[in-house]
């Protein structure tokens, strides 16, 4: 059980995949931490050493995720909201944001019809 920023890396799966499970991490950065620290992508989390894990760990502390992203979109969100903007008032709406149209489709955004 390897845990990286307080998230659980699945055992069974690749490295470059298992890290995509970390809020921030997507594919492109996945395989720049994997070729930071030296090891094939292709590698299963099971089969990771513990210095290994350690530089790892380490790598994946030089970007900002999960809790501190999570903030910060959150903040961003707010600060949109409480400044009255076009797009904080579509937030508030619970609309889409960024100019779809809603007269047909935008089902998921406005959810359930009101009558």
């Amino acid at each position: 059980m390897i845990r990286v920023s307080g998230v659980v890396l699945p055992p069974n799966k690749h490295l470059w995949i298992a890290l995509r499970s970390i809020y921030g991490i997507g594919k492109t950065r996945a395989l720049k931490i994997c070729d930071k620290i030296g090891i094939n992508s292709a590698t299963k989390v099971s089969a990771l050493e513990d210095s290994v894990t350690l530089a790892l760990q380490n790598a994946v502390a030089e970007y900002e995720i999960e809790g501190d992203l999570r903030r910060r979109v959150a903040m961003n969100i707010k600060r949109l909201c409480d400044i009255k903007c076009y797009r904080g008032l579509r937030h508030r709406r619970g609309l889409p944001v960024r100019g779809q149209r809603t007269r047909t489709n935008a089902k998921t955004r406005k959810g359930k019809k009101k009558r």
